[in-house]
């Protein structure tokens, strides 16, 4: 290369064209411009011997509703459309801005923030208002609760580049992020996921990838992130509200699902909810909290006390294995996963399920693997290999 070319070529600094055409030349160091980059893309980690944390206190899990929702974590809460799981969340907004307890759980007062993408100010404006008529307080009382309507506006949080399929935060999420710095919030309630994430529900990387963003808001305002979404149409159907891809599922710390009461094709009570806890990694699953929508609000259901529920399960754990023997004498199968021949929804639709849950007998089924009293075996039909469920020998 001639000297005069060395000369001419930009190093650390350059005069764009395009800079003068807008009134005069631009000088970039790119050298700046290069550690910038650096700067923003290093991690925060690093590698480190176990030995370091040799007297060091053990940290105390930090927990907004002991056993259901812990603190600097994303938790999923679920439900099909119009069970009320929006509701049934502004109502843990307010429990924590009061320092109140929620649906009979104590919960870690502090301030919070509700961001929904689904009602409008004067639906959030209403149904505070009930949440409060039923608490005895009034909206002075809620200086600790912020709220953001999404409602008819561009809400997601991310966008997707679709020739690789990740995901970059939007403005958005940007001003998220510098709020919550000042607001120094103890919960973030998210509704919903549909509104709030442009990929595919299905694509486990996807999902995992914007848990993952939620998360970083979560440790680095050492907040609770509770975010709804509605279940896929398996999900309802098998009693798991999952949805769409297991990535969902697998990449939360804790995951609850809001549910009618279903016996058979009826629901008896149209106001009857069950809470129940699918995954909690810091605390019991299978829990289940009974609920019933009354003046504006959902309150925990007083006619079933602890001895009831154990009876309530007993009784579904024993009608789950007559039912099951009774069907292999008829030679008919049922499995433990999904489809038309799920264990729960079959015994739930059976003339004798005793007015037996769906839930319940899901609930039971659980207990009795647990217990190794039934067992998944592989059999042929039809000459094909198929995976039932049969009692233990």
């Amino acid at each position: 290369m001639a000297d005069d070319d060395k000369r001419d070529r930009p190093e650390d600094t350059d005069t764009t064209p395009w800079a003068e055409m807008a009134g005069g030349p631009t000088v970039v160091n790119f050298a700046a411009e290069k550690a910038k980059r650096t700067d923003r893309n290093a991690r925060k980690s690093r590698f480190f011997s176990a030995a370091e944390l040799d007297g060091r206190e053990v940290p105390v899990r930090d927990w907004l509703v002991p056993g259901m929702i812990p603190s600097g974590t994303v938790t999923l809460l679920s439900g099909d459309g119009g069970t009320g799981k929006s509701l049934l969340a502004l109502q843990l907004a307010v429990a924590c801005a009061l320092g109140r307890p929620w649906i009979g759980r104590q919960v870690a007062g502090g301030t919070a923030l509700y961001v929904s993408a689904e009602d409008d100010e004067a639906e959030l404006h209403r149904r505070l208002a009930g949440i409060l008529q039923a608490g005895g307080a009034d909206f002075l009382d809620l200086d600790q609760l912020s709220l953001r309507s999404l409602a008819g506006e561009d809400a997601l949080l991310t966008a997707l580049d679709a020739r690789t399929g990740h995901q970059r935060i939007t403005d958005l999420f940007r001003e998220l992020d510098a709020f919550l710095t000042d607001l120094r919030p103890a919960l973030v309630v998210l509704d919903t996921l549909a509104d709030l994430f442009p990929g595919n529900e299905n694509d486990r990387a996807q999902a995992r990838q914007f848990i993952g963003l939620l998360r970083g808001i979560a440790i680095r305002h050492s907040c609770a992130v509770v975010l709804l979404a509605h279940p896929s149409l398996s999900g309802i159907q098998s009693g798991t509200g999952m949805s769409g891809s297991t990535g969902w599922h697998n990449s939360v710390r804790s995951r609850l699902y809001l549910h009618r009461v279903i016996q058979g094709d009826e629901e008896p009570n149209p106001d009857a909810r069950v809470l129940q806890t699918m995954k909690a990694n810091y605390g019991p699953t299978g829990e289940e909290i009974s609920l019933t929508w009354r003046d504006g609000v959902f309150s925990v259901d007083p006619t079933e006390s602890g001895l009831d529920r154990l009876a309530r399960r007993s009784k579904a754990t024993r009608k789950f294995m007559e039912l099951l023997r009774l069907l292999r004498q008829q030679g008919r199968d049922v499995n433990s996963r999904s489809g038309p021949n799920y264990a729960p929804s079959v015994f739930a639709a059976h003339p004798d399920s005793e007015g037996i849950t769906k839930a319940a007998f899901r609930e039971a089924m659980e207990i009795l693997f647990a217990q190794n009293t039934i067992r998944n075996v592989q059999i042929t039909r039809d000459r094909k290999p198929t995976t039932v469920l049969q009692e233990a020998e």
